[in-house]
């Protein structure tokens, strides 16, 4: 009997989603392992359901810890849609239906109860930004990464480079110091920079901002970030800006002007204060965290709105930078970011806007407000795999199913995939410095669906514990580097120019203790197998493998990047990863 407790459809939402103007995909999740000879869609227009209908068949496409999820893309020649599941178990075919489960259907008073998609406008369909389908992103915390003004003043800096900085250390890095090393960058395989704040603040790390429209002197001044800006373009490449919005600067003019006036300032209610006037002491006013020097701002204010929004655009419109990237994003409401959103939008459409969401962000990612988010999801799953090891393979492809599932796929293909980044432990370091698993989740990031996200010295194994010892400043002693990471690194990151890493479906499945994730787009396929036994798979295993998880492996594929793995042999030691092309 089926479980009836298991089944979920949803309309309009990561179950029931437009791909374009005439394509709506389904998803119906049951549980997992449920055997089932069939599962169907059976759809025709609303208006003539009761007397015409088709069939599309389904296919198990995802599997998590609790559920399997069934998909099948409709093509409609009538966008106005109803539908029901037909589920067929031991011979008996049983119907899905907003009434449930049940072993008969009455079309005649479909009308009641079929599930229904009424119409595919084209404003409500998400549309994945197309350069997000290549791009590699590349972190940097501007103020360790280079040095390249050796004029400016620098009076400010009390961090000699190398050294491990403290909570208010200043090495010296700017915006010289990145257009210098562009080539570098690019030479990695990243063509997108995600640069955190560079706007004007008396912190290292610049999150209280007090002036939004002036480049923080410490990195160098509007000329020099235009310039940068333009080298990025000229080598095909992206730029991605930190925008804080949920807070600023205690130092910020407003800020100061209610400190002085209190309810006589105009700018009082650009606040959430719970007095006559702030009180750092007190903190009777909301800021973010317990931080009092970084003070909330109300963006349900209009005039807050108009402040933000304008700064939002300007540097869109006036320096042409290629999306935002939005710190503490979800302490800020849906309706501003509809509104900013839109404001963005119509700047440079293909401006990308990615939240700072740790959690499941499903209610801001319905195409009304972010693209995607910084996948922390993703980036915890890898550390239950490679470092606490409460994952094993198995349940690290169920773990990255059910991060799929959260989602509309449109959306997935928009995340920024992450293994750290300025706000957490690095990577290396929480491995306990195996370069052999640095070099498996990288290869895992890049063939995963969305955008990998390198935090600047990832490549060169930087080390680094919590805030602020994951901020060290780069290593640029090239004799301190391991040339055989780097060069797997580049080889890696250099598969995102293949399409079907662009464009591709995944499956993402396990046997034996080995990973398989599976990315097909037409007659392509791309495959990664990454061993997480303890014992070495042979090559006749490892096919044994790929044919179960529904590849074609009637003949060897071609090897394109690997680590612990021996050609001649066919082996994949554990611990090792193979992508192959087939």
């Amino acid at each position: 009997m089926i479980n009836e407790h298991a089944i979920l459809h949803i309309t309009d939402s990561n179950y029931c989603f437009p791909v374009g103007k005439n394509i709506l995909v389904l998803r119906l999740r049951v549980k997992r392992g449920e055997v089932l000879e069939k599962v169907s869609v059976i759809h025709s227009c609303k208006y003539v359901f009761y007397k015409e209908r088709q069939e599309t068949v389904m296919e198990k496409r995802y599997s998590d810890r609790l559920f399997d999820y069934y998909e099948g893309e409709l093509v409609l020649s009538d966008v106005r849609l109803a539908y029901i599941f037909c589920l067929v178990s031991e011979g008996k075919s049983l119907f899905y239906s907003e009434d449930g489960l049940t072993e008969s259907y009455d079309y005649a008073l479909g009308y009641y109860n079929y599930f229904q998609m009424p119409y595919i406008h084209e404003a409500d369909w998400i549309e994945t930004v197309e350069w997000m389908k290549s791009a590699v992103f590349y972190e940097i915390f501007v103020e360790r990464f280079y040095r390249g003004n050796r004029e400016k003043d620098d009076g400010y800096i009390n961090l000699k480079w190398g050294e491990l900085p403290a909570p208010k250390s200043f090495a010296g890095g700017d915006l010289q110091g990145i257009l210098e090393k562009l080539d570098y960058i690019k030479g990695l395989g990243a063509n997108t920079l995600y640069l955190t704040p560079i706007f004007t603040s008396i912190s290292n790390h610049k999150y209280d901002i007090s002036d939004y429209k002036q480049i923080d002197p410490q990195f160098g001044t509007k000329e020099e970030f235009r310039s940068l800006v333009e080298e990025v373009h000229k080598r095909g490449m992206r730029i991605v800006l930190d925008g804080v919005f949920n807070h600023c600067s205690s130092d910020m003019l407003q800020f100061q002007d209610v400190r002085k006036k209190g309810k006589e300032s105009p700018y009082y209610n650009w606040f959430l204060i719970d007095d006559e006037k702030p009180d750092a002491e007190g903190l009777n006013y909301e800021c973010f965290g317990f931080c009092e020097y970084m003070p909330k701002l109300n963006t349900d204010e209009e005039a807050v709105r108009e402040f933000l929004l304008d700064i939002g655009t300007y540097w869109v419109r006036e320096y042409d930078i290629d999306g935002w990237r939005l710190d503490v994003s979800d302490e800020i409401s849906h309706d501003f970011w509809r509104v900013f959103r839109k404001e963005i939008k119509k700047q440079k459409e293909d401006c990308v806007i990615i939240g700072e969401n740790w959690h499941d962000a499903y209610a801001f990612l319905g195409g009304d407000q972010y693209d995607g988010i910084m996948n922390y999801a993703f980036t915890k799953a890898c550390l239950d795999l490679f470092v606490y090891e409460t994952l094993d393979a198995e349940g690290f492809a169920w773990k990255l199913n059910h991060i799929l599932m959260r989602n509309k796929a449109p959306v997935n293909a928009m995340m920024m995939n992450l293994l750290d980044s300025h706000d957490t432990h690095r990577f290396f370091t929480e491995v306990r410095k195996d370069k052999d698993k640095l070099l498996a989740a990288v290869a895992i990031m890049t063939c995963f669906v969305g955008a990998p996200c390198i935090y600047y010295g990832t490549e060169i194994c930087m080390e680094g514990g919590y805030d602020p010892d994951c901020r060290r400043t780069f290593d640029w002693e090239e004799g301190n580097w391991d040339g055989k990471v780097m060069d797997t690194i580049k080889r890696i990151l250099a598969l995102k120019r293949h399409k079907v890493l662009q464009e591709g479906g995944i499956t993402i499945t396990s046997g034996n203790e080995i990973l398989v994730m599976v990315r097909q787009e037409s007659d392509q396929s791309i495959f990664l197998l990454y061993n997480g036994g303890r014992s070495s798979c042979t090559g006749k295993k490892l096919r044994q493998i790929i044919k179960a998880a529904s590849v074609r492996a009637e003949k060897a594929g071609e090897a394109l990047v690997w680590n612990k793995y021996l050609q001649e042999t066919e082996v994949l030691e554990p611990g090792g990863f193979l992508i192959m092309k087939q």
